[in-house]
């Protein structure tokens, strides 16, 4: 890696976000070099492009992982959404993709959504949608709810369908998280043996985090993009996984 590009990574992991124009001006190149730096530097996976910007390969805030693969997701979300029946009480884990189906389907007004995800239920406030919050510990960076509480309540409430987000998946691996916390509360979800289907766009295939999200064949639906292996279709096929793209 040049000098010029190191000093790029430097900067967007330091500052988490930065604009091609800032880049553009503090490095003293045009902004097409820049965006061909960028490119690079996300081809070999150390960061992320988003619209006019660069952010950290591994970013919590939501608001900026939605700008990643947008397009995708929102197409994902639209899948999700022809799921969910009329008058169904669905719980929606967390994540971008399912922050987007949690808006589709408050914008319907015909479904009650469980979350755990503080933003979810922020997204969705000014929308006609039954909204129940779970309690738990506060997640700053994502969020989200977690902990003993949350999973009480997961235990204590009933739903017909659950959707869940995950930050990587492999088949040596399953599906697995980057966040502790979240694997305990999807594996509780899991437990209760309702409908399961997982958003992930095809970007996190091949990924491995520390912590698994129960077993694969937990999974009934995995919602993705065209972008998924011929192997990983088979091995989801072997395990009862139905895959929409």
């Amino acid at each position: 890696m040049n000098k010029r590009r190191n000093e790029i990574l430097q900067m967007v992991n330091h500052r988490k976000r930065i604009q091609v124009s800032e880049l553009s001006e503090i490095i003293g190149v045009s902004g097409v070099t820049i965006r061909q730096d960028l490119n690079f530097l996300e081809k070999e996976g150390y960061l992320k492009r988003i619209h006019g910007a660069a952010v950290v390969n591994h970013v919590d805030d939501i608001d900026t992982r939605l700008e990643i693969c947008f397009d995708v997701k929102q197409s994902l979300a639209i899948k999700a959404a022809d799921l969910v029946t009329p008058n169904e009480t669905v719980l929606i884990e967390g994540g971008s993709a399912n922050a987007l189906l949690a808006r589709l389907l408050a914008e319907r007004g015909d479904v009650t959504i469980i979350t755990p995800s503080a933003y979810i239920a922020h997204l969705i406030r000014n929308t006609s949608a039954n909204v129940i919050l779970l309690g738990g510990v506060y997640q700053h960076h994502g969020e989200s709810l977690v902990g003993p509480l949350t999973k009480l309540c997961i235990e204590n409430i009933n739903f017909s369908t659950a959707f869940l987000g995950v930050d990587g998946f492999h088949q040596d691996t399953g599906f697995t998280s980057r966040d502790m916390m979240r694997a305990e509360i999807a594996s509780v979800i899991l437990t209760k043996n309702r409908r399961n289907i997982v958003l992930t766009d095809s970007s996190k295939f091949g990924q491995i985090y520390p912590s698994t999200i129960g077993k694969t064949n937990n999974i009934n639906i995995l919602v993705t993009d065209s972008g998924i292996s011929d192997g990983d279709l088979t091995f989801f096929k072997n395990n009862n996984v139905e895959v929409i793209f």
